[in-house]
């Protein structure tokens, strides 16, 4: 499977979620996105929530933050977008259609970066990684609420045996704490602050990394469209609109 193949099926995957997603995501969730926003407002400033799906966190977050938000499915932004104008949350700086393996900022363009069970959803995990962490400030946060897979044991078994399903319904089972621990031990810069199970179950972590003040400045990003591309994509509108405005990439 292509790279631009991958990320069509996420996408394709997520815009058949999207009328019901809310419904049956939205409990599963809540806790972790509870804690995830908790952690990301201790540093606050400039929120970026990669993979905001309908927005279901935008409201927890406090005003005195901006936050923006992108996802892949164009159909899961058109209702972030309206729950963001139905109750007003004027802190939302822009939502846009993006790609998580291509984000279309500026290097060090945020103090927080949100992941909420995206990781595990995109082709290429670690790409995205380095995204977060070349798009995050230096002593800013990348805060990640992640399911993580078991190494051994039934559970493992069982996991790797559902790969193939859960795979097209746009997430994995299988995706154990090495990967995590792989990327950040060989990323420049990267450092683990925080790992922590979320209820039920713990089968869910917190985790949290933060960007090395000292750490090189990161590579150019893959990205290649604008900002306001982007905007249009997600719909238009004022909230997209004001995407644009955000930091674009350098070219």
């Amino acid at each position: 499977m292509t790279e631009r193949n991958g990320a069509d099926s996420v996408a394709l995957a997520y815009d058949g979620w999207a009328p019901i997603y809310d419904l049956v995501f939205g409990p599963v969730f809540r806790e972790g996105r509870r804690v995830a926003t908790q952690a990301a407002e201790r540093v606050g400033g400039r929120i970026l929530e990669v993979g905001v799906g309908t927005g279901l966190s935008l409201a927890g977050y406090r005003r005195e933050n901006t936050i923006f938000g992108m996802d892949i499915s164009a159909p899961m932004l058109w209702k972030a977008r309206t729950r963001v104008e139905r109750q007003g949350l004027g802190h939302v700086g822009g939502l846009a259609v993006m790609d998580a393996e291509r984000l279309a900022f500026a290097d060090d363009s945020f103090d927080v970066i949100v992941a909420q069970y995206v990781v595990t959803a995109v082709p290429n995990p670690e790409r995205a990684l380095d995204e977060f962490l070349r798009v995050v400030r230096p002593g800013g946060e990348i805060i990640i609420a992640t399911r993580v897979g078991a190494e051994t044991g039934l559970r493992g078994t069982i996991e790797r045996a559902l790969m193939p399903v859960t795979s097209r319904l746009g997430w994995r089972t299988e995706f154990p704490w090495s990967r995590y621990a792989d990327w950040i031990a060989g990323a420049s810069g990267a450092q683990l602050l925080e790992r922590r199970a979320l209820p039920p179950l713990g089968h869910f972590s917190l985790v949290r990394i933060t960007k090395d003040e000292r750490a090189p400045k990161a590579a150019p990003s893959l990205a290649n469209v604008t900002m306001a591309g982007t905007a249009a994509s997600a719909g238009g509108g004022p909230v997209a609109q004001r995407m644009a405005s955000s930091p674009e990439k350098e070219s």
